[in-house]
């Protein structure tokens, strides 16, 4: 979700910095959006928010949760400008790959 989008469902939010979660590979799921798998030698580059827990419930919908689109997961990320941190992050309740909505790849991207 590029940041535009997460500031329009998550207004009390805000970006604090770019961030990689180590281990992980970016896929494309079989209803054709976004996720990650384990990889030992890769990483999936993002960017942290600090979020509200105002927000949790919008992006738990966009998300899919309930329907089991995605789950939610705590993980260690590593931020770009040094450190570490927890993050909550959306994964795919599915690893089955497929191929990307037309114009969604520039939303992610984004």
């Amino acid at each position: 979700m590029d940041v535009e989008a997460m500031r329009a469902r998550a207004p009390a939010s805000r970006p604090l910095c770019a961030a990689r979660l180590p281990r992980s590979r970016f896929i494309i799921m079989e209803g054709g959006y976004a996720s990650f798998v384990r990889d030992p030698i890769r990483s999936v580059h993002g960017v942290l928010w600090d979020l509200a827990l105002a927000d949790v419930r919008s992006l738990d919908k966009y998300e899919g949760v309930a329907s089991g689109l995605y789950k939610k997961i705590q993980q260690p990320v590593l931020r770009e400008s040094g450190g570490s941190a927890r993050a909550l992050i959306y994964v795919g309740g599915s690893t089955a790959r497929g191929e990307p909505h037309a114009g969604y790849m520039e939303s992610v991207l984004a």
